[in-house]
């Protein structure tokens, strides 16, 4: 029963769902793409990790106050998280996307071998997922949505 009335942790599941769901109509109204696949990927606007952290570091410092320790430990996880978000995984899908090509240029090279087009699929590489981290300004509003979610659900809470 406890677990049902912890605010921190349904503001943080809430921001989640909320940035995942909400890239789909983003993405449609920016690209014209219609892509229901986005609220499960990685990557995108507004950054769901961003949202998610700050949910919860806003939920804790709702709940215990912004002097205590434990909103002083959500905050640096935030840090850390949204860093990592438009940093090292942005960095990762960067690589992704020169690698794809790597393969791709190989495959193309490698087509005229005689047997290439008689090798099963699972022989031939898959290409590695490139929208993994986000730009800044994805982070920024990931955070942003988090906060104001966390806000929010504590009128209703």
């Amino acid at each position: 029963m406890e677990l049902i009335s912890n605010f921190p942790l349904w503001a943080a599941l809430s921001a989640i769902v909320f940035a995942q769901v909400v890239k789909i109509p983003i993405r449609l109204s920016v690209t014209g793409e219609f892509k229901p696949g986005l609220a499960f990927s990685t990557g995108g606007m507004p950054s769901s990790h961003s949202a998610a952290v700050t949910a919860l570091t806003t939920g804790v410092g709702i709940m215990e106050g912004v002097a205590s320790s434990i909103f002083a430990v959500a905050t640096v996880f935030s840090i850390i998280i949204m860093f990592d978000a438009s940093g090292v995984r942005r960095q990762a899908g960067e690589q992704a996307v020169v690698l794809n090509q790597l393969v791709k240029d190989f495959q193309y090279f490698v087509d005229g071998a005689k047997d290439w087009n008689k090798k099963e699929e699972y022989q031939k590489r898959k290409e590695l997922k490139e929208l993994l981290g986000h730009q800044p300004i994805e982070v920024f509003f990931g955070g942003l949505s988090g906060v104001a979610i966390a806000f929010l659900l504590h009128q209703f809470y």
